[in-house]
């Protein structure tokens, strides 16, 4: 039997030179060896594609061919894996139905792509009958899509709900534990690295609902449009509403949640306050958790790293492996890239949040004065919502103290009627905070 270096490589050309570009080369070159003997022959990497290629030169690409034209490995008949790291829209979109179109099987962690522009590239896929694959779009190197794929893809998944912004979560944890306010844990947050200088994709959700849109769709076999993921960041989230929720025994995180109703799905980006003891409440920094709730299986949890570049080379590392496999045995597109039959998918429209039913937290600030929680109750109480508890202390902010009022479980539309009542009201002084509830998985 020939050794691992005896059998005819694998072939890979890889676009884009970036953090996770360099992290993949680097385990590349480090777990040869390993490589070598869990696939039964080599991985050569041919050619490496960057417009900043000479300043990012290490010992790392010795014998690589280094170019600034994607062409340089779209067009080698050679090479028989692209791996597209580069990120953005443009130009990544059309090198990679370039790459399909040319029968080449591709690896991408593009998750912005994914979810904008999902639909083109794998109707692509599916007519060239190539292998793509992307678990380093979401959870870094959590092997969340593989598993909905396949580990768990005999299962009809109910729910899933997920800590899949690194950036939120960390700012939260500070919050939560130091008593920080936002800004100042978010300047903390960059000069570490955790957050861009344009911070935006990811405290205003942006990021996590990219993800969401990719793991709803192979959870659910649904096309799944971005736009209809109704998406609220964590910008406006105040210390004093993370210290009552705590008070109240929950934890606050930014949960990307999706929900399958039958004839159709709940998927939502927004801050949401967890029981203390659940837990994804104990997921804490930069740590990502997504936890799946399967009809047979029940609930299971994923989770690590959710960025990064040695996490996400991991995950580019097992497509690469994935794929590599299936050239080497000329057995092509054997799952899915989205874990169901291109024909079989079903559509179904994603419900907004008006549409939805949970509990509420809701913060007034009302002036000090008789009356006001049985003028708020009442309202609550004539649109059908019922109070679980109430929190009222004479803490006075600007002439005002606040009000809070945890909810039982009622119809989000029912429970903007009366805020909109409430809130053009003499009883309080600004506008509520609603922050929405999470129960357990299972409920």
């Amino acid at each position: 039997m020939n050794s691992p270096s005896q059998e005819k490589p694998v072939v890979l050309g890889l676009i884009g030179y970036g953090t996770v570009g360099q992290g993949f080369v680097r385990l590349l070159r480090k777990e040869t060896d390993l490589l070598g003997r869990r696939l039964g022959f080599p991985l050569f990497l041919k050619t490496v594609v960057d417009r900043n290629i000479k300043e990012k030169f290490s010992g790392l690409l010795d014998g690589v061919v280094l170019s600034h034209d994607p062409a340089s490995v779209i067009n080698d008949p050679e090479i028989q894996i692209v791996i597209e790291l580069i990120g953005g829209i443009e130009p990544a979109k059309s090198l990679l139905l370039e790459a399909v179109r040319k029968k080449k099987s591709v690896v991408t962690a593009n998750k912005a792509l994914l979810a904008l522009h999902g639909e083109e590239l794998f109707q692509a896929v599916h007519s060239n009958r190539t292998d793509f694959a992307f678990e380093g779009s979401v959870g870094g190197g959590i092997p969340i899509l593989r598993s909905l794929r396949e580990g768990i893809g005999g299962n009809r998944i109910q729910s899933l709900r997920g800590i899949i912004n690194g950036t939120c979560n960390y700012i939260l944890t500070r919050m939560t534990y130091e008593g920080q306010d936002f800004e100042t844990v978010l300047r903390e947050a960059q000069a570490l690295g955790y957050a861009e200088a344009d911070p935006s994709f990811d405290i205003d959700g942006i990021d996590a609902a990219h993800k969401l849109a990719i793991l709803g769709t192979l959870s659910f076999g649904s096309p799944i449009a971005f736009q209809d993921i109704p998406v609220e960041g964590i910008r406006k989230v105040q210390t004093i509403d993370i210290e009552f929720g705590r008070e109240l025994g929950y934890v606050l995180k930014l949960l990307g949640i999706a929900k399958d109703n039958g004839a159709s799905l709940d998927l939502r980006v927004h801050p949401a306050f967890l029981p203390e003891d659940s837990v994804l409440a104990e997921v804490d920094g930069v740590f990502n958790a997504v936890e799946v709730n399967g009809e047979t299986l029940g609930p299971a949890l994923f989770y690590g790293r959710g960025a990064g570049s040695d996490p996400t080379a991991t995950a580019v590392m097992g497509d690469v492996m994935e794929l590599a496999r299936a050239i080497h045995t000329g057995c092509f597109h054997q799952v899915p890239p989205l874990g169901f039959s291109w024909n079989d998918r079903i559509r179904r429209p994603v419900t907004g949040l008006p549409g939805i039913r949970s509990e509420y937290y809701l913060r007034f600030m009302a002036p000090d004065s008789p009356g006001t929680l049985s003028y708020l109750s009442g309202v609550l109480g004539e649109n059908g919502i019922s109070i679980e508890s109430v929190i009222q202390k004479g803490r006075k902010m600007g002439g005002s103290v606040p009000v809070v009022i945890l909810t039982h479980t009622a119809p989000e539309s029912s429970v903007r009627t009366a805020l909109n009542i409430i809130d053009r009201s003499v009883h309080v002084t600004e506008p509520t905070v609603l922050i929405r509830v999470e129960g357990n998985a299972e409920a």
